[in-house]
C-alpha cells in the first residue's frame, strides 16, 4: 500500500546560516494573528504550512544552535521548501552596513544580532493577508485570513497541530464567490483585489527574481496594491530590509514615540530614517521587537472594528 502524505517519514535536516538567527523573531513576521491556522508556536518550535509551487508542505523549526536549525518537512513541496530554507532563515540578509546612530537602535541591534530579514519567495501568500489589513483594524482582518484560510484551504499534510492549514492555492482565491468574502468580513474592494491579484499570480510571483525595489514598483501596477501593501510583501516574499511601510496607522507613531519622545507621521518618519537606507525596516523590525509600541502613550479610543457583514 502506498503511503499517504500525511503517513509518510519526514524529510529531516539541519541548516547552518552565516551568521547569528532566532528562529522565533525571524519568522514572527510571517504570523497573521495570534490563531493563524497557518503559523503555530509550540514551545521551542515554529510550526508552519506553505504552498510551494511544488505543492503544500508542512515544516516544524526548531533551534539547534547560534547558528543553526532543525527542520523537519511532510508533503509534496518538502524540497522546494528545503531548498528555500536557507533564504528563509535569512541567509540571504546581510546586516553588515547597518550602523545606527540612536542609542536605543544600536543598543537593539547589539542585543538581538539573530534577528534576521526572512525571504519566503512565495508572493501571494504574502499579499492576500497584506491586502486583507489594508485599512482595517488587525482583529478584523486576522480574522478574514482566519475564516478564509480555514474554509478553502486544505488540511496541512503530516503531523501539524490541530486545525492547521495550506493556504488556498491561486485557483481557488479566484474562484471564492463575494458572498464568501462578505461572509469574511471583506469589503468588495478588497475581494476584487485579492481575486485580481490571484489571477495574475503567476507573473507576481515572478517577482522574486527581480531587484526588490523594481519588483515592488511592479506590484503598485496592480490596481489596490499601493505603497504599503507593496511594502508589506517585499518584506517577507523578497527579504527587502528596506522596505518601509508608508501609510501605516501606528507605525510613524511609534517611530517618532521610540526614537524621538514624541510623534511623527509619514513624512516625519521617512525623513528621519533616510540615513539608514538600505536597513529601515530592519530598524523598525528591532522597534517592534524591542516593545517600540510600549512607548505610544495611551490616550484616546481605540480604532473602531468595521463589520462589513451588516452592509
Amino acid at each position: 500500500m502506498t503511503a499517504s502524505v500525511n503517513d509518510a517519514a519526514p524529510v529531516d535536516t539541519l541548516v547552518r546560516v552565516p551568521g547569528p538567527v532566532d528562529v522565533a523573531q525571524t519568522l514572527r513576521p510571517l504570523q497573521h494573528g495570534p490563531r493563524d491556522p497557518c503559523h503555530r508556536r509550540d514551545g521551542s518550535a515554529v510550526w508552519r504550512a506553505s504552498r510551494m509551487e511544488s505543492g503544500p508542505v508542512t515544516y516544524r523549526i526548531t533551534q539547534a544552535g547560534p547558528d543553526s536549525v532543525h527542520c523537519l518537512a511532510w508533503g509534496p513541496g518538502s524540497g522546494e521548501l528545503l531548498d528555500r530554507l536557507p533564504a528563509l532563515l535569512g541567509a540571504d540578509d546581510d546586516p553588515s552596513g547597518f550602523a545606527p546612530a540612536h542609542p536605543a537602535l544600536a543598543e537593539a541591534h547589539r542585543r538581538m544580532p539573530g534577528l534576521r530579514i526572512t525571504r519566503t519567495g512565495r508572493v501571494l501568500e504574502s499579499l492576500v493577508p497584506a491586502i486583507l489589513e489594508q485599512r482595517v483594524h488587525g482583529i478584523a482582518a486576522f480574522a478574514s485570513w482566519r475564516h478564509l484560510v480555514t474554509r478553502f484551504g486544505e488540511p496541512a499534510p503530516g503531523p501539524a497541530p490541530h486545525g492547521m492549514r495550506v493556504p488556498p492555492s491561486a485557483e481557488v482565491w479566484r474562484r471564492i464567490p463575494s458572498w464568501e468574502f462578505h461572509r469574511a468580513n471583506v469589503d468588495p474592494a478588497r475581494a476584487k483585489t485579492i481575486v485580481r491579484c490571484a489571477q495574475s499570480a503567476d507573473s507576481l510571483e515572478r517577482l522574486v527574481d527581480r531587484d526588490a525595489v523594481r519588483a515592488r514598483r511592479a506590484l503598485r501596477t496592480v490596481p489596490g496594491v499601493g505603497v504599503w501593501t507593496a511594502a508589506e510583501v517585499a518584506q517577507r516574499a523578497f527579504g527587502d530590509a528596506d522596505a518601509l511601510s508608508v501609510g501605516d496607522y501606528h507605525l510613524a507613531t511609534v517611530v517618532g514615540w521610540a526614537l524621538l519622545g514624541s510623534p511623527l507621521d509619514d513624512a516625519g518618519m521617512i525623513e528621519y530614517l533616510e540615513p539608514l537606507r538600505p536597513h529601515r525596516y530592519r530598524a523598525v523590525r528591532l522597534l517592534v521587537e524591542t516593545g517600540g509600541y510600549s512607548a505610544v502613550p495611551r490616550r484616546g479610543p481605540r480604532t473602531a472594528v468595521t463589520d462589513h457583514r451588516r452592509h
